[in-house]
């Protein structure tokens, strides 16, 4: 496993919330890619936290882009290198962008950068919802959650259906490698972020990132938070190299998912009925991801 490098990129006096995920995620990023990597985000909570000009908190070179446009944006950074002579391995491209403009608005440019190959790191920080303007739910958004466009009331309407599974639609793409990782094990996610720097080609991240003032849950548990969405297999860590499944982290004392629910006001107002069929579906999630990993593992390995 590897060791948190002490050196920090990212420095004290940003604008992020008491608790955020996505602050965390950040400094362990940078930490695991070091000085040389060049960052690209769109609109999104971190377009906010590095603070305004001439503040920043970030020492590494940072490009502000639209929404939209963060997977077009890290192919014409790592084009302007190319240009200069720069070799890949040298300087990492990093999109860091949200759920938002990762699974929705910022989806076409993400997989026309896949699709083409680029050399870059694609980060989808997901809080899992539109946290910077309101609370909006996003196609990453779990099922039986509130929102401020999801709300609960008498109509029940929560959010309805699944999350958009982002792996699946990186890994689609015929990549050579993408991974989920988790702010609650820094450790391990330093070790995959570096990992995923030494790998030439496309890569994409997909960070778990709690969000406090979305959730409704105690800033102080965000950690505790993250560790729960592991054990109780809502949140599997796994990676997907060369099309080859690996869970690198499996639960030792799994917990039902209800003890992962019910730290966060979000869903404080599921019925006994729903928190039972989010169960069926983790459950059947992880099965499926099992079967995925011993099938490639065994029919692929040798290709």
């Amino acid at each position: 496993m590897a060791k948190i490098p002490e050196e920090e990129f990212m420095n004290s006096g940003h604008n992020a919330c008491p608790g955020c995920g996505a602050a965390h995620a950040m400094r362990y990023m940078l930490k695991a890619l070091g000085k040389k990597t060049t960052v690209n985000i769109p609109a999104c909570c971190w377009a906010v936290i590095p603070g305004v000009y001439p503040s920043r908190n970030l020492d590494v070179p940072l490009l502000y882009t639209a929404f939209e446009t963060t997977g077009a944006s890290s192919s014409g950074i790592r084009a302007a290198l190319n240009a200069k002579g720069v070799d890949p391995a040298d300087v990492n491209v990093v999109g860091f962008a949200g759920d938002g403009g990762t699974a929705d608005i910022g989806i076409q440019a993400l997989s026309g950068a896949l699709e083409r190959g680029t050399d870059t790191i694609q980060v989808m920080y997901d809080n899992e919802a539109y946290m910077n303007t309101g609370i909006q739910r996003s196609g990453s958004t779990p099922e039986g959650a509130w929102t401020t466009t999801t709300p609960v009331g008498s109509q029940k309407e929560w959010k309805k259906g699944p999350k958009k599974n982002m792996m699946e639609i990186a890994a689609s793409h015929n990549i050579p490698y993408a991974v989920t990782v988790n702010i609650g094990y820094p450790e391990l996610m330093i070790e995959k972020i570096q990992k995923a720097a030494e790998i030439r080609g496309p890569k994409f991240v997909h960070i778990y990132a709690p969000c406090p003032t979305g959730w409704r849950s105690n800033p102080n548990k965000t950690m505790e938070i993250s560790r729960k969405a592991v054990d109780s297999k809502v949140f599997p860590l796994y990676e997907i190299e060369n099309g080859i499944y690996n869970i690198y982290k499996k639960p030792k004392d799994e917990i039902p998912v209800k003890e992962y629910l019910q730290m966060q006001g979000r869903f404080r107002h599921l019925p006994k009925e729903e928190v039972e069929k989010i169960q069926k579906n983790v459950d059947r999630e992880w099965k499926k991801l099992l079967k995925k990993e011993e099938f490639t593992k065994e029919e692929l390995a040798d290709l």
